[in-house]
């Protein structure tokens, strides 16, 4: 049987670091992580892009710019209050609060500073307005099951067999 490589309708699993632009290691995943190839699931296109052909055993290096990644920083999405007005269990850095517009669409925000008596929470993503480093090491390329491409993700129960 040949080689299967990443393409379209296969489902692909994944370890990957994340780094920044000085090098810091920002994010790793050391158990595989899947996807269905070309569903148009929720890895960055960018990203599935550079997976592309890319076989078991194969290391993907690519810089997503944030345009291509996570998007620029918001300062819209960025407030600051009294901490007397925060409730005491979101009085410390990495908290996080859940807000409801009128739409109905909820936003994760996140307590990123507290310093003179203020509190500043921020619904942008932590690698917002930052290149981002990805390296990619593909553990595992098979064909996708109709139920899979239907989802556009691999089964729940299903993964590599790690050794």
């Amino acid at each position: 049987m040949s080689e299967q490589r990443v393409s379209k309708e296969k489902v692909v699993y994944f370890t990957y670091v994340i780094r920044n632009s000085a090098g810091e290691e920002m994010e790793r995943s050391d158990l595989p992580v899947g996807y269905v190839h070309g569903a148009g699931g929720k890895l960055l296109p960018k990203l599935e892009e550079a997976l592309e052909g890319a076989a078991v055993g194969d290391s993907v290096e690519i810089v997503l710019e944030p345009a291509d990644g996570f998007g620029e920083h918001d300062p819209h999405l960025t407030f600051t209050d009294a901490l007397e007005n925060v409730p005491e269990p979101f009085r410390h850095i990495g908290a996080q609060a859940e807000f409801r517009n009128d739409h109905g669409d909820v936003k994760t925000f996140t307590v990123t500073r507290i310093e003179n008596g203020r509190l500043t929470l921020d619904g942008n993503h932590p690698f917002a307005g930052k290149a981002m480093h990805y390296r990619a090491k593909i553990v595992e390329v098979r064909d996708a099951r109709p139920e899979e491409l239907a989802a556009g993700v691999p089964a729940k129960a299903d993964g590599p067999v790690i050794h």
